[in-house]
């Protein structure tokens, strides 16, 4: 019994160590709890990046919808949704990514963010300012 306490000890840190926050995640509506997108996080010049690669729309959503609320002076302004690379330029620090921006389609706002892997999940924080400022949301592996 002892001797499987130990090993389960000893291997528990590698469980997560492996982790990597690349790959597709299923994001959840705050309110709600339904599945809204699956983001495909992705690594490009060193850096880490995000776009959307699906939408799962309710029947009141628009069939193609845009960023009409990005600021006008946003690249992404006005653009399909679908595609949008909505995460850009995080950074390694230590065991979470950080340094980059997270923009809200829905409402057009670009927060500062970081991610870090959590058991099996993907947190995601934006924030203004300060970290302590802002929110988390935990994506899931899509599956």
């Amino acid at each position: 019994m002892l001797r499987s306490f130990l090993l389960i000890l000893f291997f528990l840190p590698s469980l997560t160590y492996g982790q990597s926050v690349l790959g597709t995640w299923a994001t959840y509506d705050d309110v709600t709890g339904e599945k809204k997108s699956h983001v495909e996080i992705y690594e490009r010049n060193g850096k880490i990046y995000g776009k959307i690669i699906q939408l799962f729309l309710g029947p009141e959503d628009p069939e193609d919808p845009k960023c009409k609320e990005c600021d006008e002076d946003d690249p992404r302004y006005n653009q399909r949704i679908m595609g949008m690379e909505i995460i850009q330029g995080l950074e390694k620090d230590g065991d979470e990514y950080a340094d980059g921006t997270v923009l809200d389609p829905e409402n057009g706002s670009v927060y500062k963010c970081k991610l870090w892997i959590e058991g099996e999940n993907l947190v995601l924080r934006g924030y203004i300012g300060f970290s302590l400022l802002g929110r988390s949301q935990t994506w899931k592996p899509a599956n």
